[in-house]
C-alpha cells in the first residue's frame, strides 16, 4: 500500500475503513456456541468428545490434569538461560504491578459518616495461556499471586501425546499456580465458565486467544467475567528523522509476526523521506526472518503508512487507531507532548531504544492490551483486575439528621415513598 497523506481527500474515510475490525464470521459464533453447549450439557465428556472431534486428541477426564510432578519437574527439563529469563520477568513484572496495588480506605463524609472502600481478592481465576506463551503465563499468573488470589488455575493446549510446553509449565510452577489442565481452545473457557465433574468453575477468566476462544469469552461473559477481549495484534510507530530505520521496521515485523494474519500494522511518519527509508529496511530485514511468509500477508493486507505534516497531526491518528502497541520514535524533546495528547493507547514506548517486544516479555507491565480501538474506553491487564471491591458507609443518628433533608427529597423528586419512609421513621420518636 503506498503512503497515505494526512491532508489527503478522503483520508477519515479511508483510516476508518482499515481499522474496522472484521466482524467475526457467523460459522465461529455457531461453533463456538455448539461446543459451548457440549460443555455445559455433557460436562467432561463434552470436553473429551470436542478434543477429539476438533485436534485428536483422546484424553480421558483423568487425563486432564497435569499433575503437581510435571509442573514441579518442569524447571528440571529447562535450559539455564530460559529459567533465568523467566524469573527475571516474573521479578520485573511483579515490581511494576506492585506500584498498584489498590488500598483500602476510610474517611468521614460531610455528615459525618464512615464512608470507605474495601477491596477483596476474587476467590477463584482461571487462566488461558495460549501454546507455548510462556510469557502470557507470567503477564497473568504473576499478577494474580501478587493479587494474593486464594485459587488460581491455569489451561493450556497440549501436543498430541498430552505434553505441555515446559518453559509454559515452569513460568506457572514459578508463579505459584499449582492446579493446571492440559486443555485449549473454546473447551477451556466453557470448562472455566461452567465447570465439570472433576473441574470447578472459576469467577473470572484472563488471557488472550484465537478468534475462537474470545468468541467463547464474550459468550460466557455474564456467567463468569472476562478481563479483555483482545483481538490480533497492532502496533503504531510515530518516526520523525530522528528515528533510526532499523529500529522502526524491526518493531513492525516483529508484530506483523504474530501468525493470524490479521494484525495491524501503522507508521505514522512526518515526512515521505522517512517511511520511504523505513519501507526499504522492511524489504531487507524481512528475507532474514523465519516467518517471513505470514509477515508478508500482513504487510499486505494489514499495513497502513500515513504521512503527517505535524506532531499534532500524528497524535490525531493514533487517537483515533487506538493502538495496542505505540512507538514514539522521535526527537525526546516531543516525548512529552505526545505522551499528553495521545490519550488512547494500550502501551507506549518512548524512543529508539525501547522496543516493543520489551513490553511483551520482560519490562514490567502486562502485555494483555486492549486492540480493534478498544483503547478508546478499557485499558491494559492490571493487578486490581483481580479484586473486586465493595464500599462502606456507617452513619450515626447525628450524621443521619443531617443526610434526612437531601434523602427524602431524592425520595419525593422520584416518586418512592418508602425510601424516605425508611429514613425517616429512624429518626421518629416513639
Amino acid at each position: 500500500m503506498a503512503d497515505l497523506a494526512y491532508r489527503s481527500s478522503g483520508f477519515q474515510q479511508r483510516l476508518a475503513t482499515f481499522c474496522e475490525t472484521a466482524v467475526v464470521p457467523q460459522c465461529i459464533v455457531d461453533t463456538v456456541s455448539k461446543i459451548l453447549a457440549d460443555i455445559w450439557g455433557k460436562g467432561d465428556k463434552g470436553i473429551a468428545a470436542t478434543m477429539r472431534r476438533i485436534d485428536g486428541l483422546r484424553l480421558k477426564p483423568s487425563q486432564f490434569r497435569i499433575s503437581e510432578s510435571e509442573l514441579i519437574g518442569s524447571g528440571r527439563k529447562l535450559e539455564k538461560w530460559k529459567l533465568k529469563a523467566i524469573k527475571e520477568s516474573i521479578a520485573s513484572v511483579s515490581d511494576f504491578h506492585r506500584h498498584a496495588l489498590p488500598q483500602s480506605w476510610t474517611a468521614k463524609n460531610k455528615h459525618g459518616a464512615t464512608i470507605g472502600e474495601r477491596f477483596y481478592p476474587l476467590d477463584r481465576v482461571g487462566l488461558y495461556i495460549p501454546t507455548d506463551l510462556a510469557s502470557t503465563a507470567i503477564m497473568t499468573g504473576a499478577l494474580a499471586k501478587l493479587a494474593k488470589v486464594p485459587e488460581v488455575v491455569a489451561f493450556t493446549p497440549c501436543g498430541k501425546d498430552g505434553s505441555v510446553n515446559p518453559a509454559v509449565l515452569a513460568s506457572l510452577k514459578l508463579c505459584g499456580i499449582k492446579e493446571a489442565y492440559r486443555i485449549g481452545g473454546v473447551p477451556a473457557i466453557g470448562t472455566m465458565a461452567y465447570g465439570t465433574e472433576t473441574i470447578q468453575s472459576v469467577s473470572k477468566v484472563f488471557g488472550p486467544g484465537n478468534a475462537f476462544t474470545v468468541e467463547a469469552k464474550r459468550q460466557v461473559f455474564g456467567t463468569i467475567g472476562v478481563d479483555l477481549l483482545p483481538g490480533p495484534s497492532e502496533v503504531l510507530v510515530i518516526a520523525d528523522d530522528s528515528a533510526n530505520p532499523r529500529f522502526v521496521a524491526a518493531d513492525l515485523l516483529a508484530q506483523a509476526e504474530h501468525g493470524s494474519g490479521r494484525e495491524k500494522i501503522f507508521l505514522v511518519s512526518l515526512s515521505k523521506e522517512v517511511a520511504t527509508r523505513i519501507r526499504a529496511e522492511i524489504k531487507i530485514q524481512i528475507k532474514e526472518l523465519t516467518r517471513a511468509k505470514l509477515i508478508r500477508t500482513v504487510l499486505r493486507e494489514g499495513f497502513l503508512s500515513v504521512v503527517v505534516d505535524t506532531y499534532e497531526e500524528a497524535a490525531e491518528v493514533a487517537n483515533f487507531v487506538a493502538p495496542e502497541h505505540m512507538e514514539l520514535e522521535v526527537q525526546s524533546d516531543k516525548f512529552v507532548y505526545l505522551t499528553k495528547a495521545i490519550k488512547t493507547a494500550g502501551a507506549i514506548m518512548q524512543g529508539g531504544w525501547s522496543a516493543t517486544a520489551l513490553g511483551d516479555f520482560v519490562a514490567g507491565p502486562s502485555h494483555e492490551l486492549p486492540t480493534g480501538r478498544s483503547g478508546k474506553y478499557s485499558s491494559g491487564l492490571q493487578v486490581i483486575d483481580f479484586f473486586r471491591r465493595s464500599s462502606l458507609i456507617r452513619y450515626t443518628e447525628s450524621a443521619l439528621k443531617k443526610a434526612a433533608p437531601a434523602a427524602e427529597a431524592f425520595a419525593k423528586m422520584e416518586g418512592l415513598d418508602g425510601h424516605g419512609r425508611s429514613v425517616s421513621i429512624r429518626l421518629e420518636k416513639r
